[in-house]
């Protein structure tokens, strides 16, 4: 029988283990794929390092103003809604500069990349900028839109 000591043998083309070269992603990512290789993790590699870098936090799609004439509005819900990337980031909303929290009045639909704002039973006091702060790790984005009350004279 071929028992072989494992870590002893260098692979075609990469150097070995001892000089502590660091794998790159796509190295990491052959050496996963190549069959055969009997399921051998790369050495000391967490597993999300070059996921992180691949995804910018952005705003597919920016929060809109919404205009309600005050007839129209009492009573009716209106929807902030953007669209982000990637579906990991965490969103928060803010009215005005300060932070909403989820009520009766605001609900908070999270759905993938699509995040709303809802807000019920519009009242004149609604009226404001409204905020969307996307995060991902130490990074921040936000979306600014206005909902509008117009008074009727």
């Amino acid at each position: 029988s071929e028992a072989k000591p494992p870590k002893e043998e260098t692979p075609k083309g990469i150097s070995p283990v001892k000089a502590k070269k660091t794998p790159s992603p796509a190295d990491a990512e052959r050496r996963k794929l190549r069959p055969g290789s009997g399921g051998e993790k790369p050495p000391e590699e967490p597993p999300f390092t070059y996921q992180l870098k691949a995804v910018p936090l952005k705003f597919v799609k920016e929060m809109q103003d919404i205009v309600l004439t005050e007839a129209e509005s009492v009573g009716s819900s209106a929807i902030f809604e953007v669209l982000i990337s990637p579906s990991t980031a965490i969103t928060s909303w803010m009215k005005d500069g300060s932070n909403i929290r989820e009520s009766p009045k605001h609900k908070f639909i999270a759905d993938g990349k699509d995040r709303k704002l809802h807000i019920i039973d519009v009242q004149l006091s609604d009226a404001g900028e409204y905020t969307c702060v996307l995060r991902l790790g130490n990074k921040e984005k936000t979306s600014t839109a206005k909902l509008i009350v117009e008074g009727i004279l």
